[in-house]
C-alpha cells in the first residue's frame, strides 16, 4: 500500500486504518473475522477449520504461492477489526489470459459501504502497483478454490469449500463501482431421486452399444494414480471454460494429501469409453456438517465432537466439487450418456452410505448443456455466486 493510500485510510480514531497483515496475531484476526461477524444469526455460515485456513494463507504451505503472490489487509476502526481483504496475482492466470487482471478475495466486513469501498480501493492500489489494469473477484485465492460472492440462497445449509457472505455485501461492492463478470450456479440434488432417463436408454435411442461404457469407483489403494486420472480429465474438460487455470503437479499432490482422509470411494466415480477414462465426478462428504459449532477450533474438545459426528452421527450431505467430461465427448449423444452414467453411479453410491443430498457446484451460468442434464435428473438451482470486475487503470 502506498503512503498516500495509508494516509487516506488512517487518521482520527473513528476513521478507518487499513494495514497489511504483518504478524501471527494479525493473521489470527484475519482468519477469525468471519466467525465474529457471522457466528450468530447467519444459518448459512460455518467457520472453516482455523489450522486449514492458516495453511491456505501461508506461502510455503499452499502450492498456489508457487505461481502467485498475495497481500492480506485488515481494516480497523478505533482499534477493532471491521474488515479484511486479499489482493493477489496469479502468474498462471496471467500467462493464459494476458489481460493484466489481478484478483481480490477473502472480502468480509461489517455492514458499512465505506469499509467495503476502502478495502477494495486498497486491494486495487496494490494491484495497480503490480501493473494490473483490472480487478476481479472474489477468489479465495483462485478459480480452483472458493469463488464468487453469494447473492441468493443465504439461508441454505452451508457446504464445504463454498464461500458465505451476508446479503448486504453485493450492494456495497456494486456501490464501489464493480459490475458482474459471471454468475455461478449451485444445484441441490436429492440422491434418492431416480433418473428420468438412463445412459442405456440414450445410447440405444442413438443406436450405440452400451458396452462402449464402463464405470468404477476410485481405488483407495491407488489413490494418487486415480486422482491423477481425475485431474487430467478436469484439465482437459475445463480448458476452454471461463476463468480456467490449470492445476499444477504440486497442487495435485497437495490435493491428494488433503482430500484422502475425507474421501468416500462410493462418491468418486470414473467412467471410460472403450477403456479410456472419459469423465469423472468427485463428491466429498460435507465436513461442514461435522464442524458446525466448533468455531473452527479442534482444541480442547473439538476433536472429540468431530470424531463423534463423523463416526456416530454420520454425514448426510456432500458436495460435488469436480465434475468433468473430456472435450472430445462434449455436446454429443455419447457425452450425454457418459455424464448420466457417472451421475447414476453417484446416486447409487450415495444411497449405499445413506446420504440424503448433495450440492453440485459450481456450474457456469452459460454452461447450458450441463445445466440441462443436472435439471433433467432433478437438480434444483438454489444458490447463485457472482464474480465482479472493475477497470482500475
Amino acid at each position: 500500500m502506498s503512503s498516500a493510500a495509508a494516509d487516506r485510510r488512517s487518521g482520527a480514531p473513528d476513521r478507518l486504518e487499513i494495514r497489511p497483515v504483518a504478524s501471527r496475531r494479525d493473521l489470527d484476526e484475519f482468519i477469525g473475522l468471519p466467525g465474529r461477524l457471522y457466528g450468530q444469526g447467519h444459518p448459512g455460515f460455518v467457520q472453516p477449520l482455523r489450522f486449514e485456513r492458516r495453511e491456505a494463507l501461508t506461502p510455503g504451505k499452499n502450492p498456489y504461492f508457487e505461481h502467485a503472490e498475495a497481500k492480506l489487509f485488515l481494516a480497523r476502526r478505533e482499534g477493532k477489526v471491521v474488515g479484511r481483504i486479499s489482493a493477489q496475482l496469479d502468474r498462471l492466470y496471467l500467462e493464459r489470459y494476458r489481460d493484466a487482471t489481478g484478483h481480490f478475495g477473502f472480502l468480509d466486513a461489517i455492514d458499512d459501504p465505506a469499509v467495503f469501498r476502502e478495502l477494495l480501493a486498497t486491494a486495487a492500489d496494490w494491484l495497480k502497483g503490480k501493473g494490473m489494469v483490472r480487478a476481479m473477484g472474489p477468489f479465495n485465492f483462485s478459480t480452483n478454490e472458493e469463488v464468487g460472492l453469494l447473492i441468493d440462497g443465504f439461508d441454505a445449509p452451508p457446504v464445504m469449500m463454498m464461500p458465505y457472505n451476508p446479503p448486504y455485501a453485493a450492494a456495497h461492492i456494486e456501490a464501489a463501482g464493480y459490475a458482474k463478470a459471471k454468475d455461478l450456479i449451485a444445484y441441490d440434488y436429492d440422491v434418492n431421486t431416480g433418473l428420468a432417463i438412463t445412459h442405456d436408454a440414450i445410447l440405444k435411442r442413438a443406436g450405440l452399444d452400451p458396452a462402449l461404457l464402463s464405470v468404477r469407483n476410485v481405488d483407495m489403494k491407488q489413490f494418487e494414480r486415480d486422482l491423477g486420472i481425475i485431474l487430467d480429465i478436469f484439465n482437459d474438460a475445463w480448458a476452454d471454460n471461463w476463468g480456467y487455470v490449470p492445476l499444477t503437479a504440486t497442487e495435485i499432490h497437495h490435493a491428494a494429501k488433503s482430500m484422502k482422509p475425507v474421501v468416500d470411494p462410493n462418491l468418486v466415480v470414473i467412467a471410460s469409453v472403450n477403456g479410456d477414462p472419459a469423465a469423472m465426478i468427485v463428491c466429498l462428504p460435507n465436513i461442514y456438517e461435522a464442524i458446525a459449532g466448533l468455531d473452527g477450533r479442534l482444541l480442547p474438545f473439538g476433536w472429540a465432537k468431530l470424531l463423534w459426528r463423523l463416526k456416530v452421527s454420520k454425514l448426510r450431505t456432500g458436495r460435488v466439487l469436480l465434475f468433468g467430461l473430456r472435450k472430445e465427448f462434449q455436446r454429443s449423444v455419447l457425452g450425454s450418456a457418459v455424464i448420466l452414467l457417472v451421475l447414476e453411479e453417484l446416486r447409487k453410491g450415495g444411497q449405499r452410505i445413506d446420504a440424503r443430498r448433495c450440492e453440485l457446484s459450481w456450474i457456469l451460468e452459460d454452461n447450458i448443456p450441463m445445466r440441462k442434464i443436472i435439471e433433467r435428473i432433478g437438480g434444483k438451482a438454489y444458490k447463485t455466486y457472482r464474480v465482479y470486475e472493475k477497470p482500475i487503470a
